[in-house]
């Protein structure tokens, strides 16, 4: 399985990104996807997730603000960021998980660079 970010870039605090994620099979087959992000000198955290079931968890920090969804038709994974912080900063990674009898896979991109700066 292969997840290519992309989106990322440069904006102004207030600002809007769209970032996507491309699976190399059809993004409706994976159990959870989701975007995660890491800022520098910070751990992995959470941003947002969606399940098979249509599902979604947000990290307490961007609720209101992102909206996960799945593209049947490009087998992408997207995130909507509005009103992006300089918090937000940090690279991104979309994940892909398979849940079944044999126990989790899990799979990750490569990453796409959010700076929110003015």
């Amino acid at each position: 399985v292969q997840l290519q970010a992309s989106g990322g870039g440069l904006v102004q605090p207030g600002g809007s990104l769209k970032l996507s994620c491309a699976a190399s099979r059809s993004i409706f087959s994976f159990s959870v996807v989701g975007w995660y992000r890491q800022a520098p000198g910070k751990q992995r955290e959470l941003v947002a997730t969606i399940t098979s079931e249509s599902t979604t968890n947000y990290a307490d920090s961007v609720k209101g603000r992102f909206t996960i969804s799945r593209d049947k038709a490009e087998s992408t994974v997207k995130l909507r960021m509005n009103s992006l912080e300089p918090e937000d900063t940090a690279v991104y990674y979309c994940n892909a998980q398979e849940h079944t009898w044999r126990g989790i896979s899990d799979y990750w991109g490569q990453g796409t660079l959010v700076t929110v700066s003015s």
